[in-house]
């Protein structure tokens, strides 16, 4: 992996401040900690005031429209105090400008001095070094793949691995195929040097990110460990589907050290018995993110997903057999095109069959360049769509609050993020959040809390001693 910060060390002439700003997911939060560093490397100091900033790198996303808005808002911001200082640069980065396909949403940002998809953040210094030279003592060359730079994480005891980029599905709302590109695949070897190096350093929980995860196919198998159950030679007799993601969660599994592994989003299509094999591994979390989108055969087909609402089902029923006390949850999205009232009560059906943990609920919002902007109509009223969303948070908050009272006199293993008046905050391994009394110190370390008070969004308990 190459290390930028040894690449352009003390390349600035004087001491330059970067702000990054980052809208959407966990893919472009972690795409933000690499852009860190690569700044950080050309002897750049971040921080948080964006009046003080050289440079304000935003970092995009596109899903909704409500997330271009504010980077919109941002705009009229840098308008304002470039008329202070001339010399501040403008980028923009991530979703939007990965699927600006004839310049029409850089027009919405004028004062952008710089409009790239983040995969091509390699390319920042060499482009900083065209706009501002005099800034810069040494030149330099691009540091080579994206995903080789090492991130600038905020917290040391959480790590997020990029294992893949891109997605060849084509959901018809989705623009992360136009935003993203094609599906590309790291090397394993690439991705276990990473983890390791952050378990090292003190990592105690690994996420591993794609836009479809579990379609991970490795550009480099014959660094699988040969004795990876995961990933057997095919044969007539073989009964399993082999797994290139299963056989990388094995590979993980088996590195030494105290961490957990939470992966984020996989596709139902996808699948197969090693991966719901790979759910039982000691490593991995009591939880697993299965968005679902919709639960009408119609609407899913209309959607571009790859399965029917059966076979869903079916699959949720499949993992709570090979682990029987998993959490799971989902996505859904309401008021899809021409989606009527007995098609969305086939998603509130699937969704009590399903008995889902907790739901990620949005209402259509059409992405222009999409499939579905250009065949279907947005027909279903803003009203309707807020009802239908009520619907589903309803239901969703009386089976949380049902569900949250298994754990009563339970004992869970937390991971303590915050500290605050005398109480650890923290997630249990099925992502529930649990408070209890604590101190500082417990940042970033595994407690067991015994759970005596269970609410709709939040378990309380008390630590229990080793």
């Amino acid at each position: 992996m190459l290390n930028p910060l040894k690449t352009f060390k003390m390349a600035l002439n004087m001491t330059k401040k970067y702000h990054i700003v980052t809208f959407g997911c966990q893919m472009n939060k972690n795409d933000s900690e690499r852009a860190g560093a690569l700044l950080t490397s050309l002897g750049m100091k971040e921080t948080t005031v964006l009046e003080k900033a050289d440079l304000v790198l935003v970092n995009t996303c596109s899903v909704r429209q409500m997330a271009e808005d504010r980077t919109s808002g941002i705009n009229r911001k840098i308008l304002k105090l470039k008329n202070q200082k001339p010399e501040l640069v403008f980028a923009v980065t991530g979703c939007m400008p990965g699927r600006d396909q004839d310049g029409r949403l850089r027009k919405k940002i004028p004062s952008a001095d710089l409009f790239f998809p983040i995969i091509d953040l390699p390319r920042l210094p060499v482009w900083l070094r065209e706009l501002r030279p005099g800034w810069f003592k040494i030149n330099f060359e691009e540091v080579g793949e994206y995903w080789n730079i090492d991130p600038k994480r905020d917290l040391d005891y959480k790590a997020s691995i990029t294992i893949q980029i891109g997605c060849n599905n084509f959901c018809s709302y989705c623009v992360v195929p136009y935003a993203r590109g094609r599906e590309k695949n790291r090397p394993i070897k690439e991705i276990l040097v990473e983890i390791k190096k952050a378990v090292k350093n003190g990592t105690k929980e690994i996420t591993l990110l794609g836009q479809v995860v579990n379609n991970y196919r490795a550009p480099d198998p014959e660094n699988y460990n040969k004795k990876n159950p995961f990933y057997p030679p095919l044969s007539k007799t073989e009964k399993l589907k082999y797994s290139d993601f299963g056989a990388l969660l094995w590979e993980i599994n088996n590195i030494p050290g105290d961490f957990r592994i939470f992966y984020t989003a996989p596709d139902p299509q996808y699948f197969d018995d090693y991966q719901i094999k790979a759910l039982s591994l000691p490593k991995m979390v009591n939880y697993l993110h299965l968005p679902v989108q919709a639960g009408d055969d119609e609407i899913l087909k209309k959607m571009n997903r790859k399965y029917t609402r059966e076979e869903f089902i079916n699959l949720v029923k499949k993992i709570r057999a090979e682990v029987p006390g998993i959490a799971i949850g989902t996505d859904i999205i309401v008021g899809f095109c021409s989606e009527n009232k007995k098609q969305f009560e086939q998603t509130v059906d699937l969704y009590k069959q399903c008995d889902f943990d907790i739901a990620y609920l949005a209402m259509y919002s059409q992405r222009s360049g999409t499939v579905a902007a250009k065949i279907y109509k947005d027909d279903v009223e803003i009203t309707e769509k807020k009802r239908r969303w009520r619907v589903l948070q309803d239901l969703m908050e009386e089976i949380v609050l049902r569900k949250n009272q298994k754990y009563l006199g339970q004992t869970v293993e937390v991971l303590v993020d915050e500290f605050k008046d005398g109480v650890c905050t923290g997630n249990s391994n099925e992502m529930k959040m649990v408070q209890f009394l604590g101190n500082k110190k417990m940042i970033g370390q595994f407690v067991k809390v015994k759970i005596n008070f269970a609410e709709k969004w939040i378990l309380k308990g008390e630590r229990i001693l080793d």
